[in-house]
């Protein structure tokens, strides 16, 4: 018995760590700043977050590469997106309120595999969502060009010198908002909502009762509209437009009701973009005028390159529609960016919190500002612009590295039913051990579809730090009393390796050698999703760990 007590003891002294961290920090990192995120947020503001999230610059972009890929199918393609982020989001809204502070998601992995996955999951959550933000603004540019000549290079959607400049300026204009506090930027998310909802709805309507044609629902090529359906769930921007999901959950420590608010959010917030976006893909379909179809979907070109559904209001002669679509393509990307701003520095803090950055990371202000995160957040943010100058160039790499930190939830779901199944749960999924699995299956399959390329760089940049850490460990010597931890992320090489692997062995429209048909390869992808996941429940920390955590996040009275 005392042997158990002192094993429960230092469980509690190395696991929880990150949680006195956090409380040590806020409260020492210095006179001026010892201050805390206030919970401010109501469900509107969740909501909104979320769908201001889901709403941005994929439905200026991805109905038309979609319908190239995959012609009359593209409709597939955003309901096998649709169910892919629903399966995670059910997975979330179980998990998401039990972790009722900011940069949620960076916290997650950490607490089921151990610091040493949480600091991998940090970083790369770190780098996505510090992303979105000049992808979105990347959009209001390239939308700007049709009207200010000058921002892209030619007709190649790259940001010329007044363009990056530009993007510079409106980046730091979006991140400076936050700080008005977040109840203010929540009001922001709240009325922006109402606008992005309604002008695709608007402009749907307006182009089928202006141009119908379900003639061009016809399908010409079975086998490669098919294939081009799966491939374009990763790579034309639908799952990229569905991932603003998770924003209930990041806003997670500064709402005022999470355990009713953040799981009712997120699955409206889904399944509202989900209706939104097959009516865009539908009303983009059958509202083309025939004579654009003549060469097939395939080749499908406009006029104005970067506005289809502009140019299409344009050929039917509606010019007011053309004009309001425009300035919507500033303000649905210009309010997604806001979100996105919001949560990145956010995930700075979670960073911090969980030592894989620096302390300064968390610290905040007197007025529940996370300053330090909006500045780094912003800095790093910039330096997206110099080697991803285009909305293309990053869509694809962010999708795929979004569902690989995605995917992580599933797992932490069913460890946090056999390690703490009597912990209050504002939300308990129904069917968890089904619904777990699919999810994580899904998501490894958007992550595979992304292609070879995308693949090598993230898991090679994945392994690169990995590679450092060690080293950097090695030299300096770890943190007295606690474990590296490295057989808790045994799991990973096997999972990231074997899809690395097919990926390179795949199709060829995914970039891969051809040596393995379309369809086998993803059954070998499921078959190595539900290897891995196995493998990872039976390596994660032990139960009396997960125990303590959440004793530990009691003690310091962070309550759901």
């Amino acid at each position: 018995m005392r042997a158990a007590a002192q094993s429960h003891h230092h469980c509690r002294t190395v696991l929880c760590r990150d949680i006195q961290r956090q409380v040590r920090t806020r409260s020492t990192a210095g006179r001026d700043m010892a201050g805390k995120l206030r919970r401010e947020v109501g469900f509107s503001g969740l909501i909104f977050a979320s769908l201001g999230g889901i709403i941005g610059s994929g439905w200026l972009f991805g109905p038309l590469i979609a319908a190239r890929l995959a012609g009359p199918l593209s409709i597939g393609s955003w309901i096998i997106g649709a169910l892919t982020i629903l399966f995670l989001g059910l997975t979330y809204a179980e998990v998401g309120p039990l972790f009722p502070r900011a940069g949620a998601a960076a916290h997650i992995a950490n607490v089921v595999h151990g610091s040493l996955l949480g600091k991998i999951w940090a970083w790369l959550l770190f780098m996505f969502y510090i992303a979105i933000a000049p992808v979105e603004v990347t959009a209001v540019i390239t939308y700007a060009n049709n009207y200010i000549p000058g921002l892209l290079r030619g007709n190649s959607g790259l940001l010329a010198e007044p363009g990056l400049i530009t993007a510079v300026l409106l980046l730091g204009f979006l991140f400076l908002l936050n700080f008005l506090g977040i109840r203010r930027v929540a009001q922001l998310f709240s009325g922006l909502g109402w606008w992005k909802l309604s002008i695709p709805v608007l402009m749907s309507a307006v182009l089928v009762l202006y141009s119908y044609h379900p003639e061009n629902l016809q399908i010409r090529d079975w086998g490669g509209d098919l294939h081009g359906m799966f491939v374009a769930v990763a790579s034309s921007g639908v799952v990229f437009s569905y991932l603003g999901f998770r924003q209930a959950i990041e806003l997670g420590g500064e709402a005022q009701n999470p355990g009713r608010h953040i799981p009712a959010a997120m699955i409206g917030a889904i399944l509202a973009g989900a209706l939104i976006y097959v009516m865009l893909q539908w009303a983009f379909l059958v509202s083309m005028p025939p004579q654009q179809l003549v060469n097939g979907w395939g080749h499908l070109q406009f006029q104005g390159l970067f506005g289809p559904f502009a140019a299409i209001a344009s050929l039917l002669g509606i010019g007011w529609l053309a004009v309001l679509i425009y300035t919507d393509a500033l303000i649905s990307p210009g309010g997604a960016a806001l979100v996105y701003a919001t949560s990145a520095a956010r995930a700075v803090v979670a960073n911090g919190e969980v030592g894989a950055g620096p302390g300064f990371f968390t610290r905040v202000s007197g007025k529940g500002i996370p300053w330090a995160g909006v500045v780094v957040a912003y800095v790093i943010g910039c330096l997206y612009f110099l080697p991803f100058p285009s909305w293309q160039k990053l869509v694809g790499f962010i999708t795929t590295i979004s569902v690989i930190t995605y995917g992580i939830g599933p797992i932490v779901l069913l460890q946090l039913r056999r390690s703490v199944p009597d912990i209050k749960r504002p939300f308990r999924l129904w069917g968890a051990r089904v619904v777990a699995p699919v999810a994580f299956v899904l998501s490894s399959l958007v992550a595979y579809w992304g292609g070879f390329q995308a693949l090598s760089y993230i898991f090679g940049g994945l392994f690169g730090a990995l590679l450092f850490y060690g080293l950097f460990r090695l030299v300096r010597g770890g943190t007295p009393g606690e474990p590296l931890g490295f057989y808790h992320i045994t799991w990973i090489f096997p999972y990231f390796g074997g899809l690395w692997l097919l990926s390179y062995l795949g199709p060829r429209i995914l970039g891969g050698t051809g040596e393995i048909p379309f369809y086998w390869s993803m059954l070998w992808v499921a078959i190595l999703a539900m290897f891995s996941m196995f493998w990872a429940l039976k390596v994660t920390v032990p139960d009396g760990q997960v125990t303590s955590y959440f004793e530990a996040m009691a003690e310091e009275g962070i309550s759901l």
